[in-house]
């Protein structure tokens, strides 16, 4: 355990982080860059004088617990999760869970694409980012809670607001089984997060059709390159499905975009213009 790196290092990932960036109020006499440490310690659920000497570089070894809560308060990316770990000096373990921190690049770029529905999913199969297009031809993510923007939830488990399987997708039972697929590889990845565990659980106990497919063991899913989502305001919208892995964070950019000149083009079109408004229902 190199007791003077790892101190040098907690205090650098702490001094980088606002109150903003966790939730907490800066307040009008903070002096300290980024977060105090009793903030940090608050956030790992450990107590504010252990933290301190972990600074101090007189703790003794933390628990593979503790390493965890504290990688978590401090926003630690998976590659800086592992350096804590050899600091500490004991070898890192599987990532404790699927990420949900979309990097800003990331999110800037899906706004720079007007003329595609853009959507970041977790390993979780979570949609935890998307334009204003993909909420215009899918849903309207941010009036759902987590549980409903999980895509391997919703066609097992529902609800099922418009006609069809899931956003009236021609390809609904074969996401279906897909989604089964990448949801077993990442439990295989995530062995301990409780959250995806839980998930498996509750499709398991709610859905025979969700039983049958994990029973195949199935974890190789073939890529689809064209669906059909059936809008009930603009009709039948073709697109092309491409999908962009972010492999440090182990989460996936889904873009559909229209064929140039086509029907879906305009269909989308209208959609960048109505966003998320049913136009469809009498005022």
């Amino acid at each position: 355990m190199d007791r003077r790196e790892l101190a040098d290092f907690l205090r650098s990932r702490r001094e980088r982080i606002t109150p903003a960036d966790v939730g907490l109020a800066a307040g009008p006499r903070r002096r300290t860059p980024g977060l105090r440490r009793e903030e940090v310690a608050q956030l790992a659920y450990i107590s504010t004088e252990y933290y301190t000497r972990l600074e101090q570089a007189r703790a003794p070894r933390p628990s593979l617990e503790v390493l965890a809560q504290v990688a978590r308060a401090l926003r630690l990316s998976d590659a800086e999760r592992d350096h804590l770990h050899h600091l500490a000096g004991t070898p890192p373990g599987p990532p404790p869970g699927p990420s949900r921190e979309v990097r800003q690049s990331i999110v800037d770029l899906l706004h720079r694409l007007p003329q595609a529905a853009a959507i970041v999913i977790s390993a979780a199969h979570e949609v935890i980012a998307w334009n204003d297009l993909a909420a215009a031809l899918m849903e309207d993510f941010s009036a759902l809670s987590r549980r409903d923007r999980n895509l391997v939830r919703r066609p097992f488990l529902g609800p099922h607001p418009r006609s069809g399987r899931l956003y009236g997708v021609s390809d609904g039972a074969e996401f279906a089984i897909s989604s089964v697929q990448h949801l077993r590889a990442a439990s295989a990845r995530y062995p301990g997060d409780a959250e995806l565990t839980g998930l498996v659980a509750e499709l398991l106990d709610g859905s025979e059709e969700f039983a049958a497919l994990w029973a195949a063991h199935d974890v190789t899913a073939s890529p689809t390159l064209c669906k059909t989502f059936h809008h009930p305001v603009v009709g039948p919208v073709v697109v092309n499905c491409d999908v962009l892995d972010i492999a440090d964070r182990d989460q996936r950019v889904v873009i559909y975009t229209a064929a140039p000149g086509s029907p879906s083009e305009e269909a989308l079109r209208l959609l960048s213009v109505v966003g998320t408004q049913r136009l469809d229902v009498p005022g």
